[in-house]
């Protein structure tokens, strides 16, 4: 049994790409949080499943490191669309692209693939929208508590959901730990999100990231038009926002629709097979 993977990166924050046309074994979310372990596999923020040829068009599914399948993913699906450029599944100059949050709408922005704009989706602060309980209506600037601190949250889906909390100092430290009490906060019984954000002007903001099911996180494309929409519903920056992660940036576009669209970069990194022993070992595709 040969199972192949193809790791990509965007800012930083990687995927392994696994073709499920070329390989008959499906993977379980046991096998998923070996294989994406830095210590025992091959280390990745998630993977990306597909594609799946359906009547509709290419359909992708994307897995957090714990296994659990997300519904969306920025840079993930720019990593995903790369491959589909790179083994030539398409030549066009854009696709519409279906995940579990609903159809993501891809350009690219040069031949290579390599610099790609997402139609990420329309922006939502309904509290049903999100998934939350114990909330107002819209979620806008509105306090919870974690643990034994209270802040203003924004919360905001783009397919998956999310809690943006401005802050003037940020950093990793400060994002772990609140992020630990937020992630799983009876608030959001579906899991959440976090991002703590630092306005810099009206066009350029810094945010530092906790994902559900990942946990810390040096970039994230879904997480860059959260925290844009909402510093950007709460007046605090216009709608052409540069994003600044520890990973890299991103630039994202909030029409008057609420509906958000980035661009950035994704890089392939190389072709990794698993090993006989690591198939045996961890039963993959059983």
């Amino acid at each position: 049994m040969c199972v192949t993977f193809y790791k990509y990166h965007g800012s930083g924050n990687d995927y392994l790409v696994y073709d499920c046309s070329k390989s008959s074994s499906v993977l379980s979310p046991e096998n998923i949080r070996m294989i994406c372990s830095t210590n025992f596999g091959l280390g990745s923020d998630g993977i990306m499943v597909g594609p799946v040829i359906k009547e509709d068009g290419i359909h992708v599914q994307i897995f957090n490191p714990d296994g659990s399948e997300a519904e969306n993913g920025g840079n993930g699906v720019c990593i995903f669309a790369k491959y589909l450029r790179d083994a030539g599944y398409v030549t066009e100059k854009s696709l519409v692209l279906h995940t579990l949050g609903g159809p993501v709408y891809i350009s690219y922005n040069n031949e290579e693939g390599s610099e790609i704009t997402v139609s990420m989706g329309k922006l939502s602060f309904s509290r049903e929208e999100i998934g939350c309980v114990g909330t107002p209506e819209q979620v806008v600037d509105v306090p919870l508590q974690f643990g034994e601190e209270t802040f203003p949250c924004t919360c905001v889906s783009i397919g998956n959901p999310h809690c943006v909390i401005p802050m003037r100092n940020i950093y990793k430290k400060r994002v772990c730990e609140i992020g630990e009490f937020s992630e799983c906060a009876e608030y959001f019984p579906n899991r959440i999100n976090t991002q703590i954000v630092k306005v810099l002007d009206r066009n350029n903001i810094q945010i530092e990231i906790f994902e559900r099911g990942t946990g810390y996180t040096l970039a994230s494309g879904s997480s860059s038009c959260a925290a844009a929409g909402a510093v950007h519903r709460l007046g605090l920056t216009d709608s052409d926002v540069c994003v600044h992660m520890p990973g890299g940036t991103l630039q994202v576009h909030i029409d008057k629709d609420w509906n958000a669209s980035m661009t950035g970069k994704v890089c392939s990194v190389g072709k990794m097979i698993l090993t006989d022993e690591f198939i045996r070992d961890n039963r993959i595709g059983e």
